[in-house]
């Protein structure tokens, strides 16, 4: 077995034990947590492996229904393998914090983390498009269940909500599957679902259209791109806070991913077709984001509406198609799940000591927690891009990348980044700073070393990737470039270098022909 698939499984595995084991909770919780700690510790291996710019490694492929094409094939490359890694990472983080959150049924709980963490991590390394689907259908079930049994009184209304909107995109996809099968010889049982193959097929580009939109609707949806973004406010809020750390963490990087790896390299000339619409919808859903984010009386309401901004400036960098903005969206992706994932961390901590999310219950918690005010603030400021934050280096590369193609537009999104210091640092002045308002809060505990243990590496990862991004950077941009040269190659527009000199022809006046460099 390689090491991919070791990843995919070994959560199956741990999931299936822990439904049969018996144990106490504590137990169940120490036992799940170990295992995912293993996967985690594992992936590493793919870190410290893997060769940029070489495409697909770490590949296995077994045949799986010959007859029609499918075959089990997972491979990464330099796109996948940063969010493979986020995803075992995270998945630890979750399962720590819910030692204290969760008293109830928790055999099925930790299960249901592993199971989910399984699917997310098939679909970002499937290079077969049916097995890709699969996981991407499969993934649904630990989730539906994860907020359907462990989350808030409205539980059932966004579940049932959530589930609808992802159906509704991915029975469009499957059909676009489909069809896209039967062209590359499905009729005649030649045909494939090989990814691989599935970038050379040479479609019409009136049918690259269609086909286009039905992935891209499931892709905007997971995201979400705005309009499709309402399910997410409702999951978020009714999610328990391991759920909601993986679901804003890594289940909505799988939209994005979707365009990256499957929507615009198969159907280049179907992209070209909507990137205006696609950067308008972007760059509106940036705004209207961050402008939600200042009307919510919910903390966890207000991240989740900020969500939808931050994926709106992950959206603007790949549609600026040059490769400073694709990179910027890729290592945006990340941050995201970082950032985002940490603050929903934190206020499920804070949840815990006062049952209540609602902000006008807070004040004057710095003097009564100073330690996890240090935490929120340091979170809550990479979230609005401070230099020296990760979220600096991401919103930067894509503004840059974004104004190189279209700067009316990466102007308007800037307006996001003002919103978002405005919506955090409100949210910061009301909860932590002040005179105490309720005597309730006086008996809010700092954090603990359990918290402190699922808080810190997110604090390092914040301030790694802030001030050194290149080893993040490396691994990313050679692949990206190999994919931009395929899916557009008239845009292609490289990093720059401050050691290669950098020549711009220019119109001089002199004799006919002579040009100045």
């Amino acid at each position: 077995m390689g090491i991919l698939s070791f990843l995919i499984f070994w959560p199956v595995v741990l999931g299936l034990f822990l439904l049969v084991r018996p144990g106490s909770p504590r137990g169940v919780a120490t036992f799940a947590a170990l295992g995912a700690a293993v996967e985690f510790i594992a992936s590493l291996w793919l870190w410290n492996g893997f060769a940029p710019g070489t495409g697909f490694q770490f590949v296995e492929s077994v045949d799986w229904i010959p007859s029609l094409g499918i075959g089990y094939r997972v491979g990464i490359d330099g796109i996948s393998l940063l969010l493979v890694l986020l995803t075992t990472f995270l998945t630890v983080i979750a399962v720590v914090s819910s030692f204290s959150a969760i008293t109830d049924r928790q055999r099925g709980y930790y299960a249901s983390l592993l199971f989910l963490e399984a699917g997310v991590i098939g679909a970002f390394v499937a290079t077969d498009v049916f097995l890709f689907y699969v996981f991407w259908e499969v993934m649904l079930i630990p989730m539906y269940f994860l907020i359907g049994i462990w989350g808030g009184k409205r539980r059932i209304y966004a579940t049932v909500k959530f589930v609808l909107y992802t159906m509704a995109g991915s029975l469009l996809m499957l059909v676009a599957i489909l069809w896209t099968y039967h062209y590359t010889g499905g009729y005649s049982g030649t045909g494939t679902f090989n990814l691989l193959d599935w970038y050379g097929l040479k479609i019409p580009a009136h049918i690259q259209v269609w086909l286009f939109a039905a992935f891209a609707l499931a892709f905007a949806i997971k995201v979400p791109m705005f309009p499709f973004h309402t399910w997410l406010p409702d999951a978020h809020v009714e999610a328990p806070a391991a759920g909601s750390i993986m679901l804003a963490g890594v289940l909505l990087k799988l939209g994005t991913y979707g365009f990256i790896r499957f929507a615009i390299p198969i159907f280049p000339e179907g992209f070209e077709f909507f990137d205006t619409a696609i950067l308008v919808l972007s760059v509106i859903g940036i705004v209207y984001g961050a402008k939600m984010t200042l009307i919510q009386d919910d903390m966890k309401s207000l991240v989740a509406y900020s969500s939808v901004s931050h994926l709106g400036f992950v959206m603007l960098g790949l549609s600026a198609m040059n490769l400073i903005g694709v990179t910027g969206s890729l290592l945006q992706q990340i941050n995201h799940g970082i950032s985002t994932g940490a603050l929903f961390l934190l206020i499920g901590i804070i949840y815990e000591r006062r049952h209540t999310r609602m902000i006008a219950d807070y004040g004057g918690v710095f003097a009564i927690a100073p330690v996890f005010t240090i935490a929120f603030l340091i979170v809550g400021l990479s979230s609005i891009g401070l230099p020296g934050t990760n979220g600096f280096v991401g919103e930067f590369l894509i503004l840059l990348g974004a104004f190189a193609t279209s700067p009316f537009w990466a102007i308007i999104g800037t307006v996001g980044i003002v919103l978002a210091a405005g919506y955090i640092l409100w949210m910061v002045m009301r909860v932590f700073f002040g005179p105490i308002t309720n005597a309730v809060n006086e008996s809010i505990r700092d954090l603990t070393g359990r918290e402190l243990a699922t808080v810190v590496p997110m604090v390092i990862l914040i301030f790694w990737i802030g001030i050194y991004p290149s080893p993040f950077l490396k691994r990313v941009e050679p692949d990206l470039k190999k994919w931009l040269e395929q899916a557009r190659p008239s845009r292609l527009i490289d990093m720059p270098d401050p050691e290669r000199p950098c020549y711009v022809l220019i119109d001089a006046p002199g004799a006919a022909g002579e040009e100045t460099r």
